[in-house]
């Protein structure tokens, strides 16, 4: 025993003398080796006649991916995620770049999870290119509709013969815990203002509300229209045609594919080789042809990164669910935000913002912090937001007092509305033979436990915060909408809109992407095409990503269904740690809106 514990002594020691090595000595010797080695790359070259691949299994976001140095030189820069500015770019670029003869749109069997607002900007893209002349080439074994939607710009659709294509409409599936809470023990009081205001149904209830449903409902049916109407024109297929598809078949076969005219061919992959072959000038007997990734050819010309001199635009991103303090790297922290917009706000060399909002909301208090910093910025230069797949609820307050808002039709948007939802594990407790005894000074003193229900005069105190939070809420929109109160009222309700439908009210000014909104901002910052783009927050450095966590995998993967329904319990229940504004008000959309 005595010689097992030395040897495990001596072990642990020699680990912690290694780590301390690493982090004291490694990390200058890992700096130094990464600093030479991106003094002798001269990145990489695009080659005469290449054709541009566009994998359709490459998650856009808004804001590069989070990855340590470690990761960078032992992997490379992950190729499966990157920004929706990098694909515009690109894809710009490589329209008028002679070396680039085509475009390849390679399908997956792996769903990114792109936003259809990100898609919808990606595709006007794909058709500048395809509008240049130059050919594209669509081919997946499966397609889905996100695929499809994005594919029927192409010149030449293809499917695997053993394939199957994805025709079925949308669905929203919402999942409820209501039941189980109550089968537990556990607890659920909730308050919000605006019948519309779904939040808080799935820990109450066990199917949504009538007016949930309704909205809902009239969400996917903008979704659809958008969805069929967008294809249809590229196919030469009417709304109803595609309509009578999804009704009747909903799963295609090729051949029915085929038949009804939305794809081109029925082939295997050695046909796609071969006609790309021919595309870059290349012989059947030569193992491929000539390509380039589109992550790849962002950074041979130098689109993954941006350096701004002089006047310039700055595009500042809100990405996440908007939490109280500073939040971490995956949430619009409120004072975290609010600092870098005053930044901007104080610098000259800034002449105009874009606020690019992606995000369902969140604490009450945090979004009034930064809803200020862009009423200043607005003050001093122009603002323009652009709303990305979602920009509702708090992401909706904080862009209220922009010049102009930009959406797209399929963005998330509305839900003015307030909730407060409040847990107590009594029942369960006193069922595992737990109880408390509580002593105070005033009457409510021990509103903040867990321990029991609120009683009805803490209830009424909470009400009063929840609804002066959303009469104020409908006072800022008037006015920056220029509305009258009583209109507001009338289209908040908490209730969800579309970017189409948000237009049609008033709540949007005009549809369109981060591009447009950019040179809306030019424009009104009378800048003419003098001016530089510049993104912010910036990336953090080599030392401070260092510190960070290590070991992020870069493989997307297609879960089982059991593991999905798994991760969608632990993603809603993850919420309930988001929620830390101090007056326990929300204005957030209904909880995880997913889109099938």
């Amino acid at each position: 025993m005595r010689d097992f514990l030395k040897q495990t002594f001596a072990s642990l020691l020699g680990n912690l003398i290694g780590l301390s090595l690493f982090f004291g000595l490694g990390t200058a010797g890992l700096i130094f080796l990464a600093v030479l080695a991106a003094s002798q790359d001269n990145g990489p070259n695009v080659r005469n006649k290449s054709v541009l691949i566009f994998d359709l299994s490459l998650r856009i976001a808004d804001t590069p991916p989070s990855s340590t140095p470690l990761e960078d030189a032992l992997y490379g820069e992950i190729e499966n995620v990157t920004t929706l500015r990098t694909v515009l770019d690109s894809l710009e670029e490589a329209a008028e770049d002679k070396r680039i003869v085509g475009l390849y749109l390679k399908g997956s069997n792996a769903n990114p999870g792109n936003g259809f607002a990100t898609l919808k900007e990606v595709r006007e893209a794909l058709q500048r290119f395809r509008d240049t002349g130059k050919p594209i080439l669509a081919y997946d074994t499966d397609w889905e509709e996100r695929e499809y939607y994005l594919s029927s710009v192409a010149n030449t659709i293809a499917i695997n013969p053993l394939g199957l294509m994805e025709f079925d409409g949308f669905s929203s599936e919402l999942t409820f815990y209501g039941g189980a809470f109550q089968k537990y023990g556990i607890g659920v009081q909730a308050l919000r203002a605006g019948k519309y205001k779904a939040a808080v149904e799935p820990f109450l209830q066990t199917k949504r509300s009538p007016e949930n449903r309704q909205q809902t409902q009239q969400l996917l049916n903008d979704f659809w229209n958008e969805f069929s109407s967008t294809i249809g024109k590229s196919r030469k297929r009417s709304p109803q045609q595609l309509q009578q598809i999804a009704d009747n078949q909903g799963i295609l076969l090729p051949e029915e594919a085929l038949q009804r005219k939305l794809v081109d061919k029925v082939e295997h992959f050695d046909w796609v080789v071969s006609e790309l072959k021919q595309l870059t000038g290349q012989k059947e007997k030569d193992k491929s042809f000539r390509k380039i990734s589109l992550p790849t050819y962002a950074r041979a010309t130098g689109h993954d990164k941006t350096e701004a001199f002089g006047d310039r635009i700055a595009v500042i991103y809100a990405e996440g669910i908007i939490v109280d303090g500073k939040g971490s790297k995956e949430e619009i922290g409120g004072d975290r935000l609010a600092k870098e917009l005053r930044k901007l706000r104080l610098n000259k060399n800034v002449k105009a913002v874009v606020l690019r909002v992606n995000s369902p909301g969140g604490s009450a208090t945090a979004s009034e912090v930064i809803q200020r910093e862009v009423a200043l910025i607005r003050k001093q230069k122009p603002l323009v937001v652009s709303m990305g797949n979602v920009a509702a609820s708090g992401g909706y307050w904080i862009s209220t007092d922009a010049d102009r808002i930009f959406a797209e039709p399929t963005t998330i948007t509305g839900s003015i509305g307030v909730f407060g939802l409040f847990l107590n594990i009594q029942e369960f407790a006193n069922n595992q033979g737990i109880t408390w005894d509580t002593v105070t000074t005033a009457r409510f003193a021990s509103s903040q436990t867990l321990s029991r229900p609120r009683t009805k005069a803490e209830l009424e105190r909470y009400q009063k915060v929840v609804d002066r939070v959303y009469d104020r809420f409908l006072e800022k929109v008037a006015k920056t909408r220029k509305l009258s109160k009583q209109k507001v009222d009338e289209i908040a309700q908490g209730r969800v809109w579309s970017g189409l439908a948000a237009k049609r009210i008033g709540l949007v000014d005009e549809i369109g992407g981060l591009e447009a909104a950019i040179l809306y901002a030019a424009e009104k910052g009378e800048l003419g095409d003098n001016w530089d783009l510049e993104e912010y927050p910036k990336n953090r450095s080599w030392e401070e990503r260092l510190l960070e966590s290590l070991g992020a995998d870069s493989a997307l993967t297609q879960p089982d269904p059991l593991t999905e329904q798994w991760v969608r319990l632990r993603e809603d229940l993850a919420i309930l740690e988001t929620l830390n504004d101090p007056l326990g008000a929300y204005a957030r959309l209904p909880y995880n809106l997913r889109i099938d």
